[in-house]
């Protein structure tokens, strides 16, 4: 595994370079410079401001950077493990590079995003529940690498090779719409989650991700190979890069369907999300939602069962795989205002049921953009998620003398308010029937708030 990841980031590497010398050695004439890029308007969208007109003049020169720090204060008022509250904090700091303006390497960008993490752990005290109840809640409070890539395109952006830690949950399983949620499983699966070490956040594993896009942007295939194992089980804490002999890898494939990107020619802010250009803010502002897709992902290293066992009485070890699919799309504008809209969602996914809790889980959910005409940028959002517990868990649970249910469900309620274009406020409530899958266990009520400040 070792050597396949550093052979095919030297070929991608190898890669920009021919390309971009075979681009500068065959051209006849030298083309007119396109017209300057606008730059973000860091004074009105960040707390920070323009840093002196620094960030403008470093973004043209090829780095954007960006801030973010969210705060989550919840409060479990009955049920789960125990009533209680805690604050939690995650800051984002984002650092994107254009490497065509900075080296002159042609359609080729790298990407830094470390994440920090600060504050309680609600769920692990308070509720117990296996799909989670913040997402950006963590086992320890700790700073780390989560993206650290190279990604280099070729012809005019329809193929993409990336290099490096690389969370699959940026591009694979994602579900737009649903990103306003402030529950985990809106984001990376829950049964996936649970598995024995998926590349998603706040640990990534080091590996290779290639896309494909079709000519007039509605297509698109892209599959990834990645490390086993990411980071350092025995030390959550820091940015960690190993290759353990046992960890094996991670392969996960995606084809999708997106009608809605019909001849968009620039580039989409996925996988690096930093402070948009004028023309990708108003594309992401008023374009229609629409996404079909097909995934699945398989481990090379068997996992333990969670129950069956050999004639020696150790656990037997199969492949843990799964798949998904997934759909959302926007039904209506609301009145005459293309920013005022309704869009659906769902999602069903499943694994082999044997190597975690989690058997499979649906997502199904509404958001509505612009509820009132005055407040254009906010978003309420209505979401469900039900994971069913795999056969083999319940067996090792019932072995135990532990009665469970069949599911875990999970409702969310959230509106999250433009307060100003640096400050979000995200009131929520949440309401997880039998948290953590035991039958005598409490259903938990939650009330929230999250606060988004962007620096």
């Amino acid at each position: 595994m070792r050597r396949l990841v550093v052979a095919l980031t030297a070929a991608l590497l190898l890669g920009a370079i021919a390309a971009t010398a075979a681009e500068n050695g065959s051209a006849p004439d030298t083309p007119a410079p396109p017209a300057e890029e606008a730059a973000p308007d860091y004074a009105t969208t960040t707390l920070s401001g323009d840093w002196g007109g620094l960030r403008t003049r470093l973004y043209k020169a090829g780095l954007a950077t960006e801030f973010v720090w969210k705060l989550d204060a919840l409060s479990n008022s009955r049920g789960g493990i125990q009533s209680g509250d805690e604050l939690m904090g995650n800051l984002d700091s984002k650092f994107k590079l254009d490497l065509d303006k900075f080296l002159g390497w042609n359609e080729a960008t790298a990407y830094l995003h470390v994440v920090g993490q600060q504050g309680g752990k609600f769920n692990a005290r308070h509720v117990g529940s296996w799909l989670g109840v913040s997402n950006i809640e963590t086992p320890v409070n700790t700073t780390k690498v989560l993206h650290g890539w190279l990604q280099k395109n070729f012809d005019d952006g329809r193929i993409s090779l990336l290099a490096g830690l690389y969370p699959i949950d940026s591009e694979f399983s994602v579900l737009d719409s649903a990103a306003i949620f402030v529950a985990p499983p809106y984001g990376a699966s829950g049964e996936l989650a649970l598995t024995r070490g998926p590349s998603i956040f706040n640990t990534s594993s080091f590996g290779m991700r290639g896309k494909l896009v079709s000519q007039d942007q509605t297509l698109y295939a892209q599959a990834a190979v990645l490390d086993g194992v990411p980071g350092d089980p025995d030390n959550p804490r820091g940015t960690h890069v190993q290759f353990n002999a046992g960890d094996g890898s991670f392969a996960i494939a995606e084809i999708g369907w997106m009608p809605a990107e019909f001849g968009h020619a620039f580039e989409p802010t996925q996988p690096a999300t930093v402070p948009q250009t004028p023309a990708m803010v108003v594309h992401e502002r008023f374009d229609t939602v629409a996404k079909y897709a097909a995934g699945a992902w398989r481990y090379t290293a068997k996992a333990d069962d969670l129950f069956a066992v050999d004639a020696a009485g150790n656990p037997l070890r199969r492949p843990s795989w799964g798949a998904y699919l997934l759909a959302e799309r926007t039904l209506f504008r609301l009145g005459d205002n293309p920013l005022r809209r309704l869009t659906v969602f769902g999602r069903y996914s499943m694994t082999d049921g044997r190597s975690s809790p989690l058997r499979d889980a649906v997502n199904i959910g509404a958001t509505i953009r612009d509820i009132a005409a005055s407040r254009e940028d906010d978003h309420l959002g209505i979401g469900f998620t039900r994971g069913r517990y795999g056969s083999a868990w319940r067996d090792a649970q019932a072995a135990a003398g532990i009665e469970t249910v069949n599911s875990e469900d999970a409702v969310e309620v959230s509106y999250r308010a433009q307060i100003s274009r640096k400050f979000y406020a995200q009131p929520l409530w949440q309401r997880i029937q039998h948290p953590g899958g035991g039958r005598t266990t409490k259903n938990a009520d939650i009330l929230g708030l999250r606060l988004e400040l962007v620096f």
